[in-house]
């Protein structure tokens, strides 16, 4: 199955002016990362993004840069707004504590299959959020 287009960011949590949330848009242009803002200290960022339908989910491919931890939750846009997301891949580690504190190996991709690491979404999840956490700032793309 080919890749599935992300049509637009429905909300995220912080962004840096120079790396803004939309470089998670353009898988054309060079693989530039959405970074949090030089001011925000919380070490996470979390993003909710549109898929340009529902599908159902069987792999994602993630780049990193410097996110200690990454958890996927998957939604439906028709679902009540009070119905919560569904974990698709648990809070998973990207890099260890000793990386991360010295800032090594911090740019890589992961890649995610069904039955492996997470779960699989038969329903077709059609948004699905992001949330990547490390003590030091936070990238993803």
């Amino acid at each position: 199955m080919a890749p599935v287009k992300i049509s637009h960011v429905v909300s995220f949590s912080s962004q840096d002016p120079k790396y803004p949330v939309e470089n998670l848009l353009n898988p054309d242009s060079p693989r530039k990362p959405w970074l949090s803002c030089p001011q925000d200290k919380s070490g996470q960022l979390k993003v909710e993004l549109q898929l340009e339908r529902a599908v159902p989910i069987g792999y994602i491919d993630v780049g990193n840069c410097g996110c200690a931890f990454l958890q996927i939750d998957v939604g439906r846009s028709s679902w009540p707004l009070d119905r919560p997301f569904i974990t698709l891949l648990p809070a998973t580690t990207l890099m260890s504590l000793t990386d991360s504190k010295q800032g090594k190996n911090r740019s890589g991709v992961r890649m995610f299959k069904d039955g492996k690491e997470g779960k699989s979404s038969k329903d077709g999840g059609g948004l699905y959020e992001k949330q990547c956490s490390t003590k030091e700032d936070c990238e993803c793309y």
